[in-house]
């Protein structure tokens, strides 16, 4: 499944990306300081620089998945979008 994170436009030349996915009211990284996090490191890929890519996914990877960009030399300097996932 693939899940994109489209930056419009910013002049920050390298702007901090994340994702994170939210579960059962719990929050833990997917993508955090350039590379993948727990089980997410084996089974998921970045794609042009902010497209999630989950391998492999199951029940267990339906969750709301958040990702923030953070463009300090921008006027908006942090923005964030949710995408709602379900695996059936």
């Amino acid at each position: 499944v693939e899940l994109s994170c489209i930056i419009k436009s910013t002049v920050t030349p390298d702007p901090r990306i994340e994702w994170k996915k939210i579960r059962n009211g719990e929050t833990s990284y997917v993508f955090f300081d350039n590379k993948m996090q727990g089980d997410f490191v084996t089974r998921a890929e970045i794609l042009s620089r902010t497209s999630l890519v989950i391998k492999n996914t199951t029940r267990m990877d339906t969750a709301t998945y958040r990702c923030e960009v953070a463009a300090p030399a921008d006027t908006k300097t942090i923005d964030e979008i949710n995408i709602q996932l379900t695996v059936q």
